[in-house]
């Protein structure tokens, strides 16, 4: 079966007019776009590996006169397409502040929330929508598996990958699933994945199924939070691995804790630029200092997302730590 496009994904979505425009975007544009930006009164914006593009009518153009805005209406008419007309169908996922789209991808909301308590009742107003586009790399971590996986004991070591948003931690955390749920066939063994997915971004599941290859040994938890999901795989899945992404809070850091102690490897990423930002947090800090992470895998967009800036490890990753503490008391 041929593979759809974004385009045939995405599009019809859109409002018919914002729909064509998008339809006649120069290749170069098409090829990398990584966000539609809809904002209510603002230019209708895209971000792709070209840079920021504001279109027009006719398409790309250089002058914010010329730009199209977006309206209240083209939010709306979005949101109900994306719903299929039907909002209390999709209620729990917009509380969250995102829908989970076919193809993997993702659209990001924000507007006037309506608070009960301490819990989000109901998003309204919308005033912006982000449109992320799914984009599977296949074999981007091939290079990692030497770091990763240790074939002397034949496991996965505990690895955190860290960088700054869009640097491509995601898209680098999935095709390691992919890699260790499926071995080689040879010398590296298929492992057992379990995947907690809080925001449908590592596997892109819409209704349950994935719609990115995480591997055929893996098992994925969509909309989950991170800490009951890693308990709940432990308890009902007997991981070999597990693979989570933008760990940060304390939870998370105590069931990283408790997964590690009963035999099974954690994959994981968390944003950050260096390691001054994470001991920063008390969460991470507690993590690294204690040992549990054998390995930090760095990412940058020095070169395009995905740049692997260092792999720290041993003394080196002792020695990183070390500076960090240093940078957070200065």
């Amino acid at each position: 079966m041929k593979k759809r496009t974004w385009q045939e994904q995405i599009l019809p979505l859109l409002p018919l007019p914002l729909r064509e425009i998008m339809a006649a975007l120069p290749p170069a544009v098409a090829d990398s776009l990584e966000e539609i930006r809809l904002r209510v009164g603002q230019p209708f914006m895209l971000h792709s590996g070209q840079g920021e593009v504001w279109l027009g009518h006719s398409g790309p153009v250089v002058s914010l006169d010329e730009a199209c805005r977006i309206t209240a209406a083209d939010l709306q008419e979005v949101l109900l397409q994306m719903t299929e007309f039907s909002l209390y169908a999709r209620d729990e996922e917009l509380k969250r502040g995102y829908l989970a789209l076919p193809g993997g991808h993702r659209a990001g909301f924000t507007g006037r929330v309506v608070m009960e308590g301490n819990q989000v009742k109901v998003l309204r107003d919308l005033n912006a929508v982000n449109i992320r586009i799914a984009r599977q790399f296949k074999g981007v971590a091939v290079p990692l598996l030497p770091h990763v996986y240790c074939a002397e004991q034949q496991r996965v070591r505990h690895t955190l990958i860290v960088s700054a948003p869009q640097a491509g931690k995601t898209t680098m955390l999935r095709d390691l699933a992919r890699l260790l749920s499926n071995g080689d066939g040879q010398r590296r063994p298929g492992f057992k994945v379990g995947i907690v997915d809080e925001r449908s971004e590592l596997a892109g599941c819409f209704r349950g199924e994935p719609q990115l290859d995480v591997g055929m040994r893996s098992d994925v938890l969509d909309g989950c939070a991170k800490a009951e999901g890693m308990m709940m795989l432990v308890r009902s899945m007997s991981p070999q691995v597990i693979v989570t992404d933008e760990l940060g809070r304390a939870e998370d850091a105590r069931a990283v804790e408790e997964a590690v102690n009963t035999g099974a490897s954690i994959l994981a990423t968390a944003h950050g630029q260096n390691a001054g930002e994470l001991i920063r947090r008390p969460s991470l800090a507690y993590l690294l200092e204690n040992g549990l992470f054998e390995r930090v895998i760095v990412l940058s967009r020095r070169h395009g997302p995905g740049t692997v800036e260092n792999i720290y490890t041993g003394q080196a990753l002792q020695e990183w730590l070390r500076a960090g503490r240093e940078c957070s008391v200065d």
